[in-house]
Formats: C-alpha cells, structure tokens, sequence
C-alpha cells in the first residue's frame, strides 16, 4: 500500500509544507499556487559536505534539463527564474533537500536531484504536481479545452501551452478520474501530462465508445506528442484574485472588452478563470462575455430556463468574429 506521508517544516521566514507520495524511486509532491514547498533529497551514511556536489535540475518535455540550483560546498548558484526562489534547505548533514518558493504554473513537472560524491553518485527524481481534488487540503477542477481553430488540433506540446494560457496545467490521470466520479461527460479525447490520450463518459451513447459500453475513462493509450493531435484536459486550481462580470452601458467588441477590463484595473479573464470561479465558487451569471482566447461563454451554477437549463455548466457560445458587439466581457483582478 502506498504511504501517504504529510510533512511540515518550520523555519524562521517560512513556513514549508509538502504532501509527498512514495512511489517506488520516485516521489510525487502536490502544491498549491503560491506555496512554498520541499523537494525531498536525502543522502546515505554521508557526514561530510566537503568535495560533494549537488545539482538540481528541471526535466522538459523535450528530454533536455534546465538548472535549477548547484552547490559546492560553500558556494551555490541559482538560475533563471529560480533565482531568489530556490536554497537548499540543509536540515542536517545529509540533507540535500531543494526549498522552492512562490511556486506558479510553469513550475510543475519532473525535478532531479543528483548528488555526487567522488566517483560515486546518487539520483532522486521529484514530480512536483497541482493539489488534486481528492485531497482534503484542496479542490481544483478539470475542463476540457480545444482552440479556435476547431477541436483535435493539439499536439502535446501544444496542448501543454494551451493550457498555460488559460491559467491551468494539463490534467493528470487522477485529476481526470475524479472529476469523472463528479460527473463530467465528454466526448471528445484529450491530453493528459503523462502522455495517453483519455476521456470520461458517464452517459455511454454511441458516438462515445457504444451505448452498451460501460462508464468509465475511455483510453486511447501513448500517442506520439508531435504528430497525434486531439484536445486536452486541463487542471486549474482555486482563484487568488477576483473574477467577475464587468458592468458596461453596451455590448463589445473583442479589443473593447480587452480595453474595458484594463480600465478597471484587470485584465480579461481566462477560460481558467471562468471554469474555477464557477466550480469552486458557485459564480453563476446568465451574460455571455468575451474570454482572453477570443470565446465567448458563460457560467450557470443553478440550471433555469433561458440560461441552461438541464445542468449546470460553463456554456460555450463559440469563436465569433472579434468585431461582432454582441456581448460583455468576464475580467480577472488579481490581489
């Protein structure tokens, strides 16, 4: 059985927490936006620093690896946009763990930590991932997304950028399966950051994998990440600033709405936004509004006539033409 281990590290300035899971050689940690976290890496019988190098570094997609921090000894350095937010946390004498704060988006993914004494090494790799929902600490939401220019459209790496701008990361499988449990149904197949293709299908139909199929993650399996398109799932987590409809005398074009959000001191909101204020925070409004990747949508948290009126659901109205002054715009302030 997999132990689920909680871990809480006081210091002076911070207050550092980690829900870690030990799977095998590797560690999963899941993080909130904002935390500041542990990357655990801890050496064996070593009782001298001296002569020992420590190298953290970030996995990529495309199998190359970026700094994060090195040590040798007294000396250390930090990289790009580490800098100022990374240190080594130096608990005891064999304690190489990696502290990271102010954690955001682009931070998620596959961290390595090599130590090498010598001629000898040792290797830790580290997932950091965004809180799932299962967690009792944090609920976050999954929405299925695909661009303007129409659905399967995205290869991984596309998909992992979609994502990004949409203030979200691509979802993982536990992500998708709970928010299956929840009860999200949709038909079209999408990424998920281990590579398969999948999606959920709780009323199963015929164009869904056959109506006599059972409910379930319906798995295409691996597919090629350059040259496999489809949709993808992403997972964004609980707002820290404020979403909202913005109240104007009369409908907008696209560039208006980007305007008028910027004039009340925001920026327009994001198809992230949208889907976490309305999940996590029940925002419920029955006006289209323009989003920051040019659709047009709206949130219904309690079903009624004229809006949505067999669920509750973020409506999409589509990609209209950006000239069109048809409707108002969600905006998104941060705190």
């Amino acid at each position: 059985m997999l132990a689920l281990l909680f871990l809480v590290l006081l210091t002076t300035s911070l207050n550092l927490h980690v829900e870690a899971q030990d799977i095998g050689s590797r560690i999963k940690v899941y993080a909130n936006r904002g935390d500041n976290i542990t990357l655990p890496c801890h050496l064996e019988g070593q009782s001298d620093f001296s002569g020992t190098k420590i190298k953290w570094t970030k996995m990529e997609n495309d199998s190359t690896e970026t700094n994060v921090l090195i040590s040798m000894g007294f000396h250390k350095k930090t990289y790009g946009n580490f800098q100022n937010r990374v240190y080594l946390l130096e608990a005891n004498e064999n304690d190489a763990t990696l502290v990271l704060t102010d954690i955001n988006l682009k931070d998620y993914g596959t961290y390595r930590c090599e130590v090498i004494v010598g001629l000898n090494d040792k290797i830790i790799e580290v997932d950091l991932e965004l809180q799932g929902e299962d967690s009792l600490l944090f609920t976050g939401v999954v929405f299925p997304y695909s661009p303007r220019r129409g659905r399967y459209n995205l290869n991984f790496h596309d998909a992992e950028a979609a994502c990004l701008e949409q203030d979200a990361v691509v979802a993982s499988f536990e992500q998708l399966f709970e928010a299956w449990k929840g009860g999200l149904d949709w038909c079209n197949a999408g990424w998920l950051n281990d590579g398969t293709v999948q999606y959920p299908i709780n009323n199963p139909r015929e164009p869904c994998g056959g109506a006599r199929a059972s409910a379930g993650l319906r798995n295409y399996g691996q597919r090629d990440k350059s040259n496999s398109r489809y949709d993808v799932f992403c997972f964004t987590s609980a707002l820290k600033g404020r979403f909202y409809y913005l109240i104007l005398p009369k409908k907008q074009s696209y560039d208006e709405a980007v305007q008028a959000c910027k004039n009340d001191g925001a920026e327009i909101a994001k198809v992230g936004h949208i889907y976490s204020a309305w999940k996590l925070l029940g925002y419920d409004r029955c006006d289209a509004g323009w989003l920051a990747d040019g659709s047009v949508r709206y949130p219904i948290s309690r079903p009624r006539r004229n809006c949505s009126p067999t669920e509750a659901a973020v409506r999409f109205i589509g990609f209209p033409d950006k000239k069109q002054k048809l409707y108002g715009v969600y905006c998104y302030k941060t705190q």
